[in-house]
C-alpha cells in the first residue's frame, strides 16, 4: 500500500491528459499502485490544482486529543473554500445519504460559507439529493462521474465549481448538470 506522499507524488506527475487516461482506468478499475478508491479521491483534487485552485490533499482532523474526521480534500478556488468527499464504489451502486450527513456535520465544524463538495462516480440515490437540498445553511453540491468526465474534457473543473454553487444559490440545484451550461 502506498503512503499519502507516495500517492501525492504519483497524481501530481499527470497533466491533463494523464488525469483522463486515470479516468478512463478507474472506469475500468484497472488503477494498479492505487487502493480502492484512491485514484479517484486524488484525481479529483489533481483536477483542480491543474485549474490553478489551490487543494489541500487528504488529511486527519484532531480535536483534544482524539481524531474527529478524515477529509479527502479541500479546495480553494474563485473565493469558495470547499471540503471534498470522494466516493468511487466498485458495485456501481449511487451514493446514498451517509456520506452526505457526514459531510454535513463536518462542515457544522467550520466558518459559515464552507462549501462541501461531494463527487460519486456512480451518481446519487433520490434521498441523498433530498437531503442535500435540506442540507441548508450548509451548502453541498453534488458531482457524479459524467460531471467529472466533462470536467477533464474541458479542462475546467473550477469553472464548473462556480456554475454548480451558482444554480445552488439561484434554483436550489446541488446537481446542476454542467452539460447544460445554461445560468441566465
Amino acid at each position: 500500500m502506498a503512503t499519502a506522499a507516495e500517492y501525492e507524488s504519483m497524481i501530481t506527475s499527470l497533466q491533463w491528459d494523464g488525469l483522463r487516461t486515470l479516468w478512463d482506468n478507474i472506469e475500468n478499475r484497472n488503477t494498479p499502485g492505487w487502493e480502492p478508491g484512491k485514484a479517484f479521491e486524488y484525481l479529483v483534487l489533481r483536477a483542480f490544482q491543474l485549474d490553478g485552485a489551490a487543494v489541500r490533499w487528504p488529511y486527519r482532523v484532531n480535536l483534544f486529543g482524539e481524531e474527529v474526521e478524515q477529509i479527502d480534500g479541500v479546495v480553494h478556488c474563485s473565493g469558495l473554500s470547499c471540503l471534498v468527499e470522494s466516493k468511487d464504489f466498485a458495485d456501481r451502486k449511487p451514493v446514498n445519504i451517509d456520506p452526505i450527513a457526514k459531510l454535513r456535520n463536518q462542515l457544522l465544524r467550520r466558518p459559515a460559507g464552507t462549501v462541501g463538495l461531494v463527487f460519486s462516480r456512480t451518481g446519487f440515490t433520490n434521498p441523498a439529493l433530498i437531503l442535500s437540498c435540506f442540507s441548508i445553511p450548509q451548502a453541498i453540491l453534488l458531482w457524479n462521474g459524467e460531471d467529472i468526465k466533462y470536467a477533464l474534457d474541458n479542462e475546467n473543473i473550477s469553472e464548473i465549481l462556480v456554475l454548480k454553487y451558482r444554480a445552488y444559490i439561484e434554483d436550489v440545484q446541488p446537481d446542476y448538470n454542467v452539460r447544460e451550461r445554461y445560468i441566465p
